[in-house]
């Protein structure tokens, strides 16, 4: 999918509803405490920060696309918001040692909770990816992954270029998640929906899966 081209018609009523539950589903999720601040990795058009706001001190949203930044910029402007913070950037590519991504004001160790909506199944290298994120989040922080359960390829069919994955099996990115050093992982499906595709309504679901960052890393 070409996601700079979707940006300017992204916010469908379905994607906000959808956005809606999830964002609800974070907050109950999430132990959030006073002062918090978040990262959103992959974040899109900002739905589902826009309605984590006024549970954190402040977000970065960080995206790829840059059509979708400047549309969740302008949003971010128009609706007087100023505890939100967009940024392009493309954390899988970055190096695994960089301690502060200047260009972007990206400080690891610093955000409480991580999270992501629908990203990770675009991203070629899980494993890479999630170490990564755990290196931006401060210790006894949280990541929170929301996506699509593992599927036969249905739910992305149309799209031609698609070359991530059909969904997740829960207890095998778990595994991911512990290897890459985060403790306390649980998930499960809070979210089912349907996609039409051509002239059939296709069935889908998401999971949320939480972790922690251990109050003592091995060094």
């Amino acid at each position: 999918m070409d996601f700079d081209a979707a940006a300017a018609g992204w916010d469908t009523e379905k994607r906000l509803k959808r956005a809606r539950a999830i964002s609800d589903e974070i907050a109950k999720a999430v132990e959030i405490k006073p002062h918090s601040n978040a990262l959103e990795f992959g974040c899109g058009t900002g739905l589902v920060s826009f309605g984590l706001k006024d549970s954190f001190d402040h977000i970065t949203l960080v995206d790829t696309s840059v059509g979708m930044i400047n549309e969740l910029s302008n949003k971010i402007k128009e609706s007087g918001i100023t505890n939100m913070t967009a940024l392009n950037a493309d954390i899988p590519s970055l190096p695994e040692s960089s301690p502060y991504i200047a260009q972007t004001a990206l400080p690891q160790g610093k955000y409480d909770v991580v999270y992501s909506s629908m990203v990770l199944h675009h991203v070629a290298d899980v494993r890479s990816a999630i170490k990564k994120l755990y290196g931006f989040i401060s210790v006894g922080g949280t990541i929170c992954i929301v996506d699509l359960t593992a599927d036969d390829g249905s739910f992305h069919r149309l799209e031609k270029d698609f070359s991530g994955h059909n969904g997740f099996d829960e207890d095998e990115l778990k595994v991911v998640l512990k290897n890459a050093g985060f403790v306390n992982i649980h998930s499960r499906v809070f979210y089912k929906d349907f996609k039409k595709i051509e002239d059939r309504d296709v069935p889908y679901s998401l999971f949320i899966m939480i972790g922690s960052k251990p109050q003592e890393v091995n060094k």
